[in-house]
């Protein structure tokens, strides 16, 4: 049964599971919100924090059909739902048209849409001198501020949050956060977000799940995270001040070698027939931690795929090896662009059965992936079907298993909860001692301050800093490959 009470929501006694799954996700799950509140969701990844968002906006069962069970679900009348990735919502190409869609649907006057579209966009912070362009052409935050202000058009009582900032880079995650605090003021805010230092400030309410998808505390913040957090710590579970309760075991010097593995030459990438990127030269390392980083859109995922040659390139890129799949690898921002399997065991044995490595083989590398990722009780399912910390880690061990040279990644640890983000920075350290070169676009200046050997910065589809971090790499006597190493595509 479906209520729309204008005071008060929830769901009662929710059963749910996903296809081909023999557990259920949530098994008489109860949660009820009242009008006005400012509620953050905490959870192990993977725990069904997003999916118990889609139930409470009514998108499951409506729109997305999971076998599930409730006694009620009570869902408001007027609610927006904001995804992790902004590109999943919009409908239509230009920016103007986007909202005006909104206000077709409320059967506003065509008379009046040009003031109510330039009315939700300011109220977003998106200032812009021609609101007729095209969607796909503005940065990450900027496409995140634009999916708010289609929803806003929609007048909406209630905001669903599923980690809007994923995608966004330090800045953009600040500008978003105050945007939310200032057109939540008279809403109803259901938040899931690991990044909660920006929004303890104006939530009210934090609800803590273990990994089984169970509540096992639901109360006033200040109280809810003072009381628990060793629960907290127990399931890796983000909260104020855990950075400093992390400690990274060092049982060497960390050195990086002073022979180049790749050296870019006068390297320019191209996005639709335009320089997007270019450099005159850069240099990494045999056993570099290199952090590239920057605003969104400055460049960086363009960079590393065109190293990739997943773009269109001039120049040259030198390599200390035959460069091949087996050599480097690479990891998607999007996890779902690289998975090519109906089930979570075939995606990790793929590459393998490509490179004729013998069944046996397969299979202790595949359970040795499965349960170093945690995705053991994942391994039947269809990738699509995991959450989006699961897929990160889905990708990451596909493209760890065939043992590769380089390693390169693209925002590796969004979506993450801590103690898998932990593991994860674990297993690329212990890579990297053991000569692995890894090449890391981040958002995370945690990670940068802690393991980066090298950071590069990048502005405008150029490099503005490229600096070896002090005390973690041997001085170079030059950037010079040997000839009968160097390969040049």
């Amino acid at each position: 049964m479906c209520l729309n009470n204008q005071k008060q929501w929830g769901v009662t006694n929710l059963r749910l599971a996903f296809p081909k799954q023999d557990k259920m996700l949530f098994k008489d799950l109860n949660f009820r919100y009242e009008k006005g509140e400012k509620i953050l969701m905490l959870g192990p990844s993977g725990c069904g924090k997003s999916t118990l968002l889609q139930v409470l906006s009514g998108l499951i069962p409506s729109s997305i059909t999971y076998p599930m069970r409730a006694e009620n679900q009570s869902i408001p009348k007027s609610c927006g739902f904001i995804f992790q990735d902004p590109d999943t919502q919009f409908c239509m190409p230009y920016i103007d048209e986007e909202i005006a869609f909104v206000l077709e649907n409320r059967k506003i006057q065509r008379d009046e849409m040009p003031r109510l579209i330039q009315y939700y966009l300011d109220q977003v912070g998106l200032q812009l001198q021609n609101t007729h362009q095209l969607i796909r052409k503005l940065s990450g935050g900027m496409k995140q501020r634009l999916a708010i202000a289609s929803i806003l058009a929609l007048e909406p009582e209630v905001l669903f949050l599923d980690e809007p900032t994923a995608l966004l880079d330090p800045e953009g995650t600040e500008k978003l956060w105050q945007t939310v605090r200032q057109i939540g003021k008279e809403r109803t805010l259901v938040i899931v977000e690991h990044k909660i230092d920006h929004v303890l400030d104006f939530i009210d309410r934090v609800v803590l799940f273990n990994e089984k998808g169970e509540i096992f505390a639901d109360g006033p913040k200040k109280e809810t995270l003072e009381r628990f957090q060793d629960k907290l710590d127990e399931y890796g579970i983000w909260h104020p001040g855990i950075w400093a309760t992390y400690e990274k075991q060092q049982t060497s010097v960390q050195l990086v070698s002073e022979k180049p593995i790749l050296i870019l030459d006068h390297f320019k990438v191209m996005r639709q027939k335009k320089i997007k990127f270019q450099t005159e030269r850069m240099t990494i390392y045999r056993g570099d931690w290199v952090a590239v980083i920057g605003e969104n859109g400055a460049g960086k995922s363009t960079l590393i795929e065109g190293i990739m040659q997943l773009l269109k390139t001039k120049g040259k890129i030198n390599w200390s090896f035959t460069h091949s799949e087996a050599h480097t690898q690479f990891v998607f921002q999007n996890p779902e662009y690289q998975f090519v399997t109906d089930s979570v065991r075939d995606e990790l044995g793929f590459s393998l059965k490509l490179n004729k490595i013998n069944d046996e083989e397969i299979k202790r590398r595949v359970d040795e992936a499965l349960s170093r990722f945690a995705l053991i009780d994942q391994q039947h399912q269809h990738p699509f079907q995991l959450s989006i910390g699961q897929k990160r880690r889905l990708s990451v061990a596909s493209a760890l298993i065939s043992h590769p040279d380089v390693l390169i990644l693209d925002e590796p640890t969004f979506g993450q909860d801590a103690r898998n983000t932990f593991a994860l920075l674990d297993l690329f350290q212990q890579l990297r001692q053991n000569g692995t070169t890894l090449i890391m676009v981040t958002h995370e200046m945690e990670i940068v301050r802690r393991f980066a050997t090298r950071i590069i910065t990048i502005k405008d589809g150029r490099v503005i800093e490229n600096d070896a971090t002090s005390g973690m790499r041997v001085k170079s006597s030059g950037d010079h490959l040997d000839q009968n190493e160097q390969i040049i595509f």
